[in-house]
């Protein structure tokens, strides 16, 4: 069987992705996390001293504790099989990205298990946060000193 034949028949047999349906639920499902980050900010606005500006910290941080408290319980996974992308592109998949790896490497021990494994998912998430954001400094850097202010 040469590699065309293979690939013909790995097409008969697979079965045919609902990719309209998983579209459908990865929108809502990340619609619905990205109201309740919403309905958290305006909690935050409400009763605490903070704008719409500074109510932005507090919130992913609430939101990350909540994916936190979900993964160690178990339902995140169940929700990200349901929803695929629409539950790992909030910043809730971050979190439940690092405390995964920390679940996974508990029987290690802390220091080499939690600790050394902690952001083995998450790593490469925050290293190219980090670059991009100085690239886009750096950018903005060079245009505001050649004069130019609006962009």
């Amino acid at each position: 069987m040469n590699q065309k034949e293979y690939e013909q028949l790995q097409t008969k047999l697979s079965p045919k992705t609902p990719i309209g349906l998983n579209v459908l639920k990865a929108f809502l499902v990340g619609g619905i996390i990205c109201t309740v980050g919403q309905a958290i900010s305006f909690f935050y606005i409400m009763n605490f001293d903070f704008t719409e500006r500074t109510a932005g910290n507090p919130t992913v941080a609430t939101m990350i504790f909540i994916s936190l408290l979900l993964t160690g319980f178990g339902l995140y996974k169940k929700l990200g099989q349901f929803a695929g992308a629409g539950s790992a592109v909030p910043v809730t998949g971050f979190g439940n990205a690092v405390i995964s790896a920390a679940i996974e490497h508990k029987t290690e021990g802390i220091v080499l298990g939690v600790g050394g494994n902690i952001f083995k998912l998450a790593g490469s998430v925050i290293l190219f946060g980090v670059v991009s954001a100085f690239f886009v400094a750096l950018v903005k850097l060079i245009l505001v000193t050649i004069g130019v202010t609006h962009w």
